[in-house]
């Protein structure tokens, strides 16, 4: 009977107990996740860093003091004002990319490193946009990306923190700035517009002149080839017409060799004679003939004699 009044009491000192090692077993046993350290203390002191997997700590004497991811992480850098070189007045944000190499570091080197860095990133930022004009800020905005991860990495490694990248977001000038800017580059685009409008009237023009030159040189080489074919159709015409002069000279005096042929020949001279008579008898009203004329031959003397006096009065 008295075992069974003490069971209740026993069993309730094996539930604490089970509860104790379930709650020793849990605080001894630790699972870190991939890309993760855990820093673990020792009464306060840094003890050792857990990376991702099965660790064990000793209950009550060691705890896990701080957490740091290994993964590369964003942050956004608040909008700030900046001077420029020639003291135009900025608004510029970004963007910031960094990653813990040193978890020991970013933990004890620096109360907190995110804000650390994020004020770094804006005291770099202000100083190299005041080592530029305004226009190189909207020019090189990649040389001043880069200049600002340099700056931060090499103030940034007693934190055991690296900077990958930064990234400006916006520029943001006044709006008289942006007024001036706006009418600059209008007037550039109208300065562009009236060059190429006036290389192309020139392009345009030379191509024109061109074209005549082109004209008249082939207008040219036209005339001279036509001259030279109608003065070598003219040639071989005349030679055409001399050819047929001497081919038919060549066949009258073949025929004036025969008696025929003198026959044609005095006949043709008594035509000749008689037309010549008819046109002395048109120039003078009185015309004297010889008896003598009677014959053939006198005829025909006469009839040359008459054309000779013709040909002589008309030259």
């Amino acid at each position: 009977m008295e075992i069974l009044a003490l069971l209740p009491t026993i069993l309730s000192t094996w539930v604490v107990l089970a509860v104790l090692i379930v709650i020793v077993l849990r605080g001894a046993v630790k699972f870190v996740p991939q890309n993760t350290s855990y820093i673990v203390e020792r009464f306060g002191k840094y003890n050792k860093t857990m990376e991702a997997g099965l660790n064990i700590l000793i209950p009550f004497i060691d705890r896990v003091a701080y957490v740091r991811t290994l993964k590369e992480q964003a942050f956004d850098v608040p909008s700030q004002s900046a001077i420029t070189r020639d003291n135009i007045s900025l608004v510029v944000d970004g963007v910031l990319y960094l990653k813990v190499l040193d978890p020991v570091k970013a933990c004890y080197g620096v109360d907190d490193y995110i804000f650390s860095v994020t004020q770094l990133a804006q005291t770099s930022m202000r100083s190299e946009i005041g080592r530029m004009e305004l226009d190189k800020t909207f020019e090189e905005r990649e040389n001043l990306n880069t200049a600002i991860v340099s700056a931060i990495n090499e103030a940034a490694v007693p934190w055991g923190v690296q900077v990958l990248r930064y990234e400006i977001k916006d520029i943001d000038p006044p709006r008289s700035v942006l007024d001036a800017m706006e009418r600059q580059m209008k007037a550039e685009r109208e300065k562009r517009a009236v060059i190429l409008e006036s290389e192309g009237a020139r392009q345009s023009e030379i191509n024109v002149a061109e074209g005549h030159k082109q004209a008249r040189v082939l207008a040219a080489e036209a005339e001279k080839s036509e001259q030279i074919l109608k003065a070598e159709g003219e040639a071989q015409a005349i030679l055409a017409v001399a050819q047929a002069q001497a081919e038919a000279l060549e066949v009258v005096g073949r025929t004036a060799a025969t008696p025929e042929g003198q026959k044609a020949i005095q006949l043709d001279l008594a035509d000749k004679a008689i037309e010549a008579k008819k046109a002395i008898a048109k120039e003078s009203s009185v015309v004297l003939l010889p008896d003598s004329s009677t014959g053939a031959a006198a005829l025909v003397a006469e009839s040359m004699s008459i054309i000779n006096t013709l040909n002589a009065g008309r030259s």
